[in-house]
C-alpha cells in the first residue's frame, strides 16, 4: 500500500480556498482546482515506490490484478480527483467510446498535431464522470423540457431570444432543442454578445432561479453559452449527493468542491463559456438531445457500511464509509486496484492514518483493513 503525493492543478477557475480548507493548510492566493489521484500520464501520483503510472507500467499484473488488466489493459482506467470550483467551468459534452475512436481516428489521419489547440479528440476513449459533492455544490445537467426552457428565457423579456422561444413550443423535444442549440452557437457574434448583456441584465434584476445564469454571464460576459446554459437544468447537490455524466450530456460545474471520478480520458467538447476552440459541427452531432430529469445520485448502504453510487460504467465504482467513533473494522482487500481518499476525521488503512485529501493506493490483492474514524471514499473497477 502506498500513501500518495498529489498534484494540485492550477487552473483559472479554481477557487482559492476550498481545497486549502479540506487540507487544514493556508491558502495560498492562487486557484487550486483540482488535485489528481491515479495514474495519469499528465501528472501522475508520487509514491515511495516513485510515480503511479511507472510503477504500473512495470508490473500491471502485480498492481492492477488479473481482472482489471484483461478487462482494461494495462493502465489504472480511472481518474480520482478533489474538484474546487470557484467560478464556472466550461459547458461541455463527451463522446461515447465509438465516436472517440471514430474521431480520433479521423484527427490522426488527416494529422491534426495531438496539442493542436482545434484537436477535438486526445485519445480514443469515451469520458463518463461521477461527481459527488463535499459541500454545497452548484452545476449544470442535461436539457430541460423545451417548454420549461421556453418559459425560463422568455421571462427575460429579451426582443431577439423570442425566436427561440416560439422555436422551443413549436417543434417535437430532439428537433426543439436541436434548433436553439444549433441557432445560439452559430449566431453572429457581435448580434449574440448585445443579446446576452440584455439577458444578463434581466437575469440580474429577476433574480431567483436567474442568479445562476447571471453569475455565469458575470464570468463570461457576452458568451453564447450563457443561453445555451438556459436550456439545461440547474442542479445544486448537498454533500453525498452525486451526479453521473453519460455521453453526450451537456454540463457544466459552477462552484464548490467535489470528488470526481472518471474514465482516463482527455476528450472533451466543448458547447461555450470558454475562450478555447468549439467545434459546433461536431459537438452537435455528439450532444444527445434528450430533456430529463438530471438524476441525482445518492448512495445505497450494505451491512458492512459502505454506501455505493451506483453506475453503468465498468472503469470505475466509487464508494464511501462513514464511520462513527466505535465502528468495527472493515476489510477491503479487493483482487482490483484502489484508491482510498480521506474527506473527514482521522481514519486508518492499515497502519496508515490518513488526514481530510490524503490518499492511499492499494494493489490488488493487499490486504488492507479500514479502522477509525471518519470519511473515506474508495475508488475501483467494477469488474
Amino acid at each position: 500500500m502506498d500513501r500518495l503525493s498529489n498534484t494540485v492543478r492550477p487552473y483559472a477557475w479554481g477557487s482559492t480556498t476550498l481545497i486549502p480548507e479540506l487540507l487544514g493548510v493556508a491558502p495560498t492566493g492562487l486557484p487550486q482546482a483540482e488535485m489528481w489521484m491515479g495514474a495519469h500520464p499528465g501528472a501522475p501520483s508520487q509514491t515511495g515506490r516513485g510515480s503511479l503510472h511507472d510503477i504500473i507500467d512495470a508490473d500491471p499484473a502485480r498492481e492492477l490484478g488479473r481482472p482489471a488488466l484483461e478487462a482494461f489493459g494495462p493502465r489504472l482506467p480511472f481518474l480520482l480527483k478533489l474538484l474546487a470550483a470557484g467560478a464556472p467551468l466550461s459547458l461541455q459534452v463527451h463522446p461515447d467510446r465509438s465516436q472517440a475512436q471514430a474521431g480520433f481516428a479521423a484527427e490522426e489521419a488527416a494529422g491534426v498535431p495531438l496539442d493542436a489547440p482545434h484537436r477535438n479528440y486526445k485519445d480514443d476513449n469515451h469520458k463518463p464522470e461521477l461527481v459527488c459533492a463535499l459541500t454545497p455544490f452548484d452545476g449544470l445537467c442535461g436539457f430541460r423540457p423545451p417548454v420549461e426552457a421556453a418559459d425560463l428565457i422568455g421571462a427575460l423579456d429579451v426582443d431577439s431570444l423570442k425566436p427561440y422561444v416560439d422555436l422551443l413550443h413549436a417543434h417535437p423535444e430532439e428537433a426543439a432543442l436541436r434548433e436553439v442549440l444549433t441557432a445560439v452557437l452559430s449566431a453572429d457574434p457581435e448580434e449574440m454578445a448585445h443579446t446576452v448583456a440584455e439577458a444578463a441584465a434581466a437575469a440580474e434584476r429577476l433574480g431567483g432561479p436567474y442568479a445562476p445564469f447571471a453569475a455565469i454571464a458575470h464570468h463570461f460576459p457576452g458568451d453564447p453559452g450563457v443561453i445555451a446554459a438556459m436550456l439545461l437544468n440547474h442542479v445544486r447537490l448537498q454533500p453525498g449527493e452525486a451526479l453521473f455524466l453519460g455521453a453526450g450530456v451537456p454540463h457544466a460545474y459552477l462552484g464548490g468542491l467535489a470528488v470526481e471520478i472518471m474514465a482516463n480520458s482527455d476528450n472533451v467538447l466543448r458547447c461555450g463559456l470558454t475562450p478555447k476552440h468549439v467545434d459546433v459541427p461536431e459537438l452537435l452531432r455528439v450532444v444527445r438531445f434528450e430533456a430529463g430529469d438530471p438524476g441525482v445520485l445518492r448512495p445505497e448502504a450494505s451491512p458492512s457500511g459502505e454506501e455505493l453510487y451506483d453506475t453503468p460504467i465498468d472503469e470505475f465504482r466509487l464508494s464511501r464509509f462513514v464511520r462513527p467513533r466505535g465502528a468495527a473494522p472493515v476489510d477491503l482487500t479487493l483482487p482490483t486496484p484502489q484508491i482510498l481518499l480521506a474527506t473527514a476525521g482521522r481514519p486508518e488503512a492499515g497502519e496508515l492514518t490518513l488526514a481530510p485529501g490524503e490518499s492511499v493506493f492499494v494493489p490488488a490483492g493487499e490486504k488492507v483493513e479500514l479502522s477509525g474514524t471518519g470519511t473515506v471514499f474508495r475508488a475501483t473497477v467494477a469488474v
